[in-house]
């Protein structure tokens, strides 16, 4: 194929808007956690949010028929620690139980780059 055709194969193509597909999310998130800066950070953050994250998914479980299934969160951290764009998939009611507990918390200021910070947490219970 030629370089005009596949350049306007792919101009052509509807762009996806970066950053807003779930996959696109948790996958910039990943890339972030396996950066340099990505260790320190994790450390800094399940030192601050490990306790309070188990007890609201106990607390999200119980309020929802312990509802076990997998679900994954994704969400952007803001320069002070705030979450933004929080989502999850799928969407079960223990999932957006978490959701709403995680949009109120104050997580550690993430590392200068990428910004904004993305997370995701995956959350499954194995007996």
């Amino acid at each position: 194929m030629s370089i005009p055709v596949a350049l306007a194969l792919l101009l052509g193509a509807a762009p996806v808007a970066a950053g807003n597909d779930f996959e696109a999310r948790v996958h910039q998130a990943k890339m972030a956690e396996a950066a340099a800066t990505g260790p320190a950070y994790q450390k800094a953050l399940w030192g601050k949010i490990g306790n309070p994250t188990t007890d609201a998914y106990k607390s999200c479980l119980a309020s929802n028929h312990d509802d076990k299934s997998p679900f994954t969160l994704v969400l952007d951290v803001d320069a002070h620690g705030k979450p933004q764009r929080i989502a999850v998939q799928p969407a079960t009611p223990v999932a957006a139980c978490l959701a709403s507990q995680f949009a109120s918390w104050m997580l550690p200021a993430p590392p200068a780059s990428p910004v904004p910070y993305p997370l995701e947490i995956d959350f499954s219970v194995t007996p």
